[in-house]
């Protein structure tokens, strides 16, 4: 990233230039990733969109049939009273892990290479979420009926046992599902922002405004925003880690061999990531050709995730070996046979199959130049991901179809209608998945920009490495003073957001650089003003300090809110197992309060989530569409490459005159009165 180089290629595909990112600036990086968006829609686009169209189409058909019929559609039997739907499930939950953990995990890390990948992982989690939610949902029979199983109300008396993993699984998943889909929005805020700025017709730039909710790319929103973007982060790091830890509880919480293992809470979780991040390389590798994406989705992210699978597959190998260690060891005959089925009996395809995509594909990572083969790459990661659907298959099928009773032994085979489930959640997948690269950045900007170089506000460009300013401005001067009385103070909604009352709102001066930002904001600091605030594509780290700002009170809003939401949980179910409704289920006690830890931390992460959402919005005064700087031409370019400071009229020091010299003699591009 030394220099500063782009270059357009033609795209057959688009039938125009596209820009190729050589060297980034930040500039060069908005129009790469705008581009894919702001283009006419290819062909390939289309190819991909109407088949992933026509499965989905499937998956409406087969839901269908299958509300009108029943479960008896489907090849269930005794014993195996599971199968493709939770097999459906439990693979799709494990797809969306990978997204939370490139984003919340790695993010906590620091790990700079995840701000290429993962806006499109936290939207693939999304996707993978709602799949996974679509076959508990349609499974439980009367489907139409399923409000009975809420606490409230309780006219048909049947409350739901939160005593039962089962019931834990609603909260995790759901729970999960909606935490990262705020995680997700709250990154895109920004980008939203930018695309706004960069429509080109009104019907764009409206919903792309409308749900940039006002951002206007503001030092002070960018101090909560980054407050509220860590506490997301730190509050779904455990998460990620609990829901496919619960999901294993259905399983190892039963006395049935082959399920009733201490060893499946991080043996899924494992899986899941290993599972996870196969998807996100298959869908990157296609993104990175078909979008000309080579200079940010770079062999350096591939070669990274090639190593993450590498190590998680050989913890699910490990985990396969201690399978059959434990079954030996503990001296169970029942449990030996279970394992011993699963290697030799009737689907000892199924488990080879799975043993050899899961266990022995990715060594091939072991050498580099696999991990950075495109080719290499994109076929070991199809690979795994059939592996961990067959892995959660053989798990759930071979631990039903032999129980206790050889008289009741069966051999489940899926129907066609099962067959065409699957295929329609691969057509909800994909259909979500084109959608969203088609009309938003699939790469995070505003993160993407944060690593370059020239983000720091100490870095200097020397002779060999020169930062090339766009869009140069002249210097509009100071214009004098209206007539008229003091400025007075008048309240917007919403969040009573206050905005100066009078004829102009006040200065707004362009900056080249963010050392130039940095160093003018220390001065107007020091000027004593203290209505005015700084503009800037992403947050230049050090101006928060520079501006004088103190720290966001967002964390005591968060304790306050997941503190309130873990109370909720407990008490729900403390009310409903004790007071309301008690039963005696399997010789437990009313008050069993181990088993109310799960739901219970479920909803202070949701609570605290939804705290540090809006709160964030909150204290940041959005949703505010309208607002004096949008009026500025200039003031788009704040999403894109341009650094701002703008002082508001009835701040005490103002005045048209000697505010505006002050803001010339920083080296200012352009200085500009605005309206207000």
């Amino acid at each position: 990233m030394a220099e500063t180089e782009t270059a357009l290629l033609d795209n057959p595909v688009a039938g125009r230039p596209t820009l190729i990112l050589r060297s980034p600036d930040f500039h060069s990086i908005t129009e790469v990733v705008a581009e894919p968006v702001e283009r006419k829609t290819p062909i390939g686009w289309w190819l991909v969109f109407l088949p992933s169209l026509a499965l989905l189409s499937l998956l409406g058909v087969a839901v269908s049939w299958l509300f009108w019929e029943g479960i008896g559609i489907w090849g269930l039997n005794v014993p195996v009273g599971w199968a493709w739907d939770i097999t459906n499930f439990v693979f799709w939950v494990g797809i969306g892990h990978a997204g939370t953990l490139i984003s919340a995990i790695l993010f906590l890390f620091r790990q700079k290479w995840r701000t290429s990948i993962n806006r499109a992982a936290e939207a693939m989690t999304i996707f993978a979420v709602m799949c996974a939610l679509t076959f508990p949902g349609i499974h439980v029979g009367r489907v139409w009926v399923a409000y009975w199983m809420f606490p409230l109300p309780n006219q048909m008396g049947m409350w739901p046992n939160f005593r039962s993993p089962l019931l834990w699984d609603v909260f995790a998943v759901s729970i999960y599902g909606t935490v990262s889909f705020l995680f997700w929005y709250v990154g895109l805020l920004p980008d939203l922002a930018t695309m706004r700025d960069r429509a080109t017709t009104s019907t764009r730039k409206f919903v792309y405004g409308i749900f940039a909710l006002g951002w206007r790319g503001s030092m002070r929103q960018w101090h909560h925003y980054e407050t509220a973007y860590l506490i997301l982060a730190a509050l779904a790091t455990p998460l990620v880690l609990s829901v496919h830890s619960i999901v294993s509880m259905d399983f190892a919480v039963s006395v049935l061999p082959g399920w009733h293992a201490t060893i499946f809470p991080p043996y899924f979780v494992a899986g899941a990531i290993f599972s996870g991040f196969a998807m996100v390389l298959t869908l990157m590798v296609i993104c990175r050709r078909v979008f000309h994406l080579e200079h940010i989705i770079t062999l350096r992210h591939f070669d990274f995730m090639a190593k993450i699978m590498l190590v998680t597959g050989t913890m699910v190998g490990y985990a396969y070996g201690t399978e059959f260690f434990t079954a030996w060891y503990s001296g169970n005959p029942y449990e030996t046979f279970a394992f011993l089925n699963r290697a030799g009996g009737p689907y000892a395809w199924a488990y080879w199959i799975m043993v050899t995509c899961n266990v022995i594909s990715p060594q091939i990572f072991w050498s580099q130049r696999a991990r950075t083969s495109i080719p290499v790459l994109f076929v070991v990661s199809i690979v795994i991901n059939i592996g961990m659907w067959f892995e959660r298959f053989v798990i759930i099928v071979t631990s039903l179809h032999r129980d206790f009773l050889p008289s009741s032994w069966g051999y489940y085979s899926p129907t066609i209608w099962e067959v065409l489930t699957l295929l329609g959640s691969f057509g909800l997948f994909f259909t979500m998945f084109c959608l969203f690269v088609r009309f938003l950045p699939m790469v995070a900007t505003a993160e993407v920009k944060t690593v370059l170089p020239q983000a720091d506000p100490h870095f200097h460009a020397g002779p060999e490495r020169e930062v090339v300013a766009h869009h140069s401005h002249p210097v509009v001067p100071a214009m004098p003073a209206a007539a008229g009385g003091p400025v007075r103070r008048r309240f917007a909604l919403p969040f009573l957001a206050r905005l100066p009352e009078g004829p102009h709102y006040g200065f707004l001066a362009e900056f080249a650089t963010p050392a130039d930002l940095y160093h003018a904001c220390e001065r107007v600091r020091d000027a004593g003003y203290t209505r005015w605030d700084a503009h800037s594509p992403f947050p230049v780290h050090g101006v928060a300090g520079a501006m004088g700002l103190r720290r966001s009170p967002l964390p005591w809003i968060v304790l306050v809110m997941a503190l309130a939401g873990g109370a909720l949980g407990f008490v729900l179910q403390w009310w409903v197992h004790t007071s309301a409704y008690p039963l005696v289920i399997s010789g437990k006690p009313y008050f069993s309060w181990p088993a109310f830890i799960p739901v219970t931390f479920e909803l202070a992460v949701l609570l605290g989530a939804l705290g540090a959402v809006f709160g964030m919005l909150g204290l940041n005064r959005l949703p505010m569409h309208h607002h004096p700087l949008f009026r500025s031409t200039q003031f788009n370019r704040v999403t894109d490459d341009a650094f701002f400071i703008s002082i508001e009229s009835w701040d005490p020091q103002f005045h048209p005159s000697s505010t505006g010299k002050l803001l010339e003699s920083l080296g200012a591009r352009s200085v500009e009165l605005l309206e207000s």
